[in-house]
């Protein structure tokens, strides 16, 4: 399943946050701050989806991620390699690398990681 933009947006609070009550997560959105029950509503859409969870305290309820954002992030990565590149990571990196307009030192920085995870294998 995936998360919708808004969800996303939500997800990413909370990721953020790691646990946090109604409260916290209105505190944490950016004027204009949406409306508590269109949080209410993302935050039980998300927990039907299995993404988040919450703890009661009395009528309070304390949501937290059942998803890390890395596992959510990869998997959406890879999706789109393999819809749209082919299934080439080679594709993708080509791509990446040519039309996100990266400075020569974030390109050697990238370099740098690829080498790294190539000695380890």
């Amino acid at each position: 399943m995936k998360l919708t933009k808004t969800e996303e947006e939500l997800m990413n609070y909370l990721w953020k946050l790691e646990k946090a009550f109604m409260k916290d997560i209105l505190d944490i959105y950016p004027e204009p701050k949406p409306a508590t029950t269109t949080i209410a509503t993302l935050l039980k859409r998300m927990a039907d989806k299995g993404f988040i969870a919450y703890k009661l305290y009395g009528k309070s309820r304390e949501y937290y991620p059942l998803v890390k954002k890395k596992d959510y992030f990869s998997k959406h990565v890879n999706a789109l390699i393999k819809n749209f590149f082919n299934d080439s990571a080679s594709q993708f990196a080509s791509f990446f690398t040519k039309e996100t307009n990266l400075s020569k030192k974030e390109l050697e920085e990238l370099k740098a990681l690829i080498d790294s995870e190539i000695k380890k294998k």
